[in-house]
């Protein structure tokens, strides 16, 4: 006899949400090198062949969490001190995300790490730049660069704990000192 029960349908979209919420988190937490494929799929509960299938592989639902992170959105740059505080506060609340990993330790994928440096410019480096272009900043690309390797610098170092005065700092404190040490541009 045949059987009449009908497939049980996926859904796609659901699966899809579920698999980027699973990577973003682990991308954000570990990095986009030590986290697998089998680790975002466990934790989204979800099939992990199912990201080749929904997204063509690992490195590709990378550059798509990165999409999604801030979807129409317009970057500021972090001069502006809402936008350096929002910055600040939710690295410490969550770690550096994958673009600042990326600037500390290029990732072995090329199209991640491609990925990574592109988002890195287009929300950090490119509103910076503008604004100094604005300002007639001599080398204003090259400054936007300094800058933002600054706040890297600072940011990583808060999450290691590498710098124990600096990690253990106000965050209050920390974003004005920081917006201080900025200016001076």
């Amino acid at each position: 006899m045949k059987n009449t029960t009908a497939p049980r349908r996926r859904d796609a979209a659901a699966s899809k949400e579920r698999l980027l919420a699973a990577a973003a988190h682990l991308f954000a937490e570990r990095g986009f090198d030590k986290t697998t494929a089998r680790d975002i799929g466990q934790l989204a509960g979800i099939d992990p062949t199912m990201i080749a299938r929904y997204f063509g592989g690992k490195a590709q639902l990378y550059i798509a969490v990165l999409q999604a992170e801030d979807a129409g959105e317009t970057p500021t740059d972090f001069l502006e001190p809402d936008r350096l505080a929002a910055l600040v506060r939710r690295t410490d609340r969550s770690g550096p995300g994958p673009i600042f990993q990326a600037a500390l330790k290029p990732y072995d994928d090329q199209t991640a790490q491609q990925a990574a440096a592109a988002e890195l410019h287009r929300r950090i480096v490119a509103p910076l730049t503008a604004r100094l272009a604005r300002e007639h900043a001599a080398d204003a690309h090259l400054r936007a660069e300094l800058l933002t390797a600054a706040l890297i610098g600072v940011v990583l170092a808060r999450h290691t704990g590498v710098l124990a005065t600096l990690a253990g700092a106000d965050t209050d404190t920390v974003i004005a000192l920081l917006e201080q040490a900025l200016d001076q541009r």
